[in-house]
């Protein structure tokens, strides 16, 4: 079977990925990855860069890059340990080694670009020295926190009034912030240097997975509403059948956003290092992995466990529960009329085989729809219960054509 095939069978209910009734499976594996990615926050805590912390960066530029070009900046400080120096060392694309460490004066900058020009061969005047305050980084880190809780809000506003139920909203909200838990602690066990294009990564990460919640929430939407009307199938029925539907779509669109992005990953991890591009590329390729999991698997279910007490939805299960055993006793009658009149035992003749069809005719037919066995108005009935009339499955071309009133005898 292929993929597309997979998918229709998902879309039209043939086959179901329980979802939402398996959804406690779905929490608990949530919960144990935000339990260790809290831990990994209280034991490793963030890797943050010179621009939230402060500190002193230093470039040499060279046309060539030794291999043992760590060591040789670790020389020029005099340090040989990273965690007791405090010292990074980093290369940056092809030609360009970048020195981290924390806050020097002038005097002591000085010294330290007469010594890396020293070790490497080359200049002074191509090695730069940069000063970043800690003033600076406790900014960035204010505007970051800021604009997250804005973007919050305004996701639970807009999501309030156009799903017109606000706990589609806070169902939305809970995904995003397992989204964002699960993506910082990676970032903490592996250590991963958190910069100023990291956080703008981490609000991209942020609207692309309300992005896919709302298209998963548009589809439960449309099936619990028609789910409402005509009683068929309960509210978890609905929801599980929405995410299924829009099962394969998402698996489409991630895998389609990560291609570039690992991508850039394998260019920048190669060739360029690190650097503004790689940190962005990073955390929207975690990030992505992240969401695309939460749409599917976190949001509907939580919709649907908030959603469980609702007068509504008791009395939409119930209903649904009514439907299901009538249609049960109906195929059970179906079956029973069949095998009395065309049985094994029974002779196999033109008057049987029309009667069968009859009978099949009449048990096919929606109930209560006055419709003679046969008729030429047969309704069928679709997988959500609607009667569409047998001449608008096949369209307009299909459809009977009418005599005008003039040609007639």
């Amino acid at each position: 079977m292929s993929f597309a095939d997979f998918g229709n069978d998902l879309y039209t209910g043939k086959r179901s990925i329980p979802v939402v009734p398996k959804r406690k499976n779905f929490y608990i594996v949530s919960l144990v990855l935000m339990a260790i990615a809290i831990a990994g926050l209280g034991i490793n805590k963030l890797n943050l860069g010179l621009e939230f912390t402060g500190g002193s960066e230093f470039r040499v530029t060279n046309q060539s890059i030794p291999e043992d070009y760590e060591a040789k900046a670790r020389e020029a400080f005099g340090a040989t340990d990273d965690s007791t120096s405090g010292v990074r060392v980093s290369q940056v694309g092809t030609s360009t080694v970048r020195v981290q460490t924390e806050r020097l004066d002038d005097a002591e900058s000085a010294q330290v670009r007469t010594a890396l020009a020293k070790s490497f061969g080359v200049n002074e005047n191509q090695v730069s020295a940069t000063f970043i305050g800690p003033s600076w980084g406790d900014s960035v880190t204010k505007q970051a926190l800021r604009a997250l809780v804005i973007f919050l809000i305004l996701v639970a506003i807009v999501l309030s009034i156009y799903f017109r139920n606000w706990k589609m909203a806070v169902a939305a909200l809970i995904a995003l912030a397992h989204d964002l838990v699960i993506t910082v602690g990676i970032y903490s066990f592996s250590k991963f240097e958190v910069s100023p294009a990291t956080m703008i990564g981490f609000l991209t990460v942020l609207g692309y997975s309300i992005y896919d919640t709302v298209v998963v929430f548009d589809k439960v939407r449309e099936n619990t509403n028609e789910a409402f009307a005509n009683g068929r199938m309960s509210f978890a029925q609905a929801a599980n059948l929405a995410v299924n539907q829009t099962l394969v779509r998402s698996i489409n669109t991630t895998v389609i956003g990560l291609l570039p992005i690992l991508a850039v990953l394998v260019v920048g991890a190669i060739f360029l290092g690190p650097g503004t591009l790689l940190d962005l590329a990073l955390v929207l390729f975690i990030g992505i992995l992240v969401g695309a999991y939460s749409s599917i698997f976190l949001a509907t279910p939580l919709l649907v466990s908030l959603r469980r007490k609702d007068p509504a939805v008791i009395e939409l299960d119930k209903r649904a529960s009514r439907s299901q055993a009538a249609r049960e006793r109906e195929a059970r009658n179906r079956e029973a009329q069949l095998a009395t009149v065309g049985g094994p035992s029974s002779p196999i003749s033109e008057s049987s085989d029309r009667s069968r069809e009859q009978a099949e005719a009449s048990m096919s037919r929606p109930a209560g729809s006055g419709a003679t066995p046969g008729a030429a108005d047969e309704e069928r009935s679709t997988l959500t219960g609607r009667s569409v009339h047998k001449w608008a499955q096949g369209g307009p071309r299909n459809q009977p054509k009418k005599t005008p009133k003039s040609r007639r005898k």
